[in-house]
């Protein structure tokens, strides 16, 4: 599965804020972090590379905090009057294309005792033997995805 841990992100979201406000670089730039909705975050600063460098910033406490950079949808900062905004949203969940995609790469390389099923935006991989489960996740450990993969329930 796919899930983002909410209360991290915000954890790295309050971390970023924090040392934006306080570091000397973005003093008078009018940079700043913020929830935007549920599951987006916005950034503004008066350039476009002041913007940039508060998403860095909040990668890196993402990132010190355990949570995976694939979660992040980053789109080009846009100016809006004078100053710069940067919508970033937040993945969560199998798309049915990439449950699709997966199903098939362990349909195709996984052993012959294991099935995938695809369960709203999760995908549900059994079998009858531990190891075999064992050998799904290290395949799929092993491929570039383009999101974060959650192992759960695994018994």
């Amino acid at each position: 599965m796919s899930k983002i841990n909410h209360q991290e992100v915000d954890n790295a979201l309050n971390q970023a804020a924090k040392e934006v406000g306080t570091r000397f670089d973005f003093r008078g730039v009018g940079a700043s972090i913020s929830w935007s909705g549920d599951k987006a975050v916005e950034i503004r600063a008066n350039s476009e590379e002041r913007a940039k460098a508060v998403l860095d910033v909040f990668k890196e406490k993402l990132i010190k905090r355990g949570v995976s950079l694939k979660i992040l949808d980053a789109s080009d900062p846009k100016p809006s009057g004078r100053e710069y905004r940067l919508l970033t949203n937040l993945k969560e969940g199998i798309s049915q294309e990439n449950a699709k995609k997966i199903s098939k790469m362990i349909r195709d390389e996984a052993p012959k005792g294991v099935r995938a099923q695809i369960q709203g935006e999760e995908l549900r991989v059994s079998s009858k033997k531990k190891d075999e489960l064992q050998d799904v996740q290290s395949l799929l450990k092993g491929k570039e995805l383009d999101i974060a993969l959650q192992f759960v329930n695994y018994r």
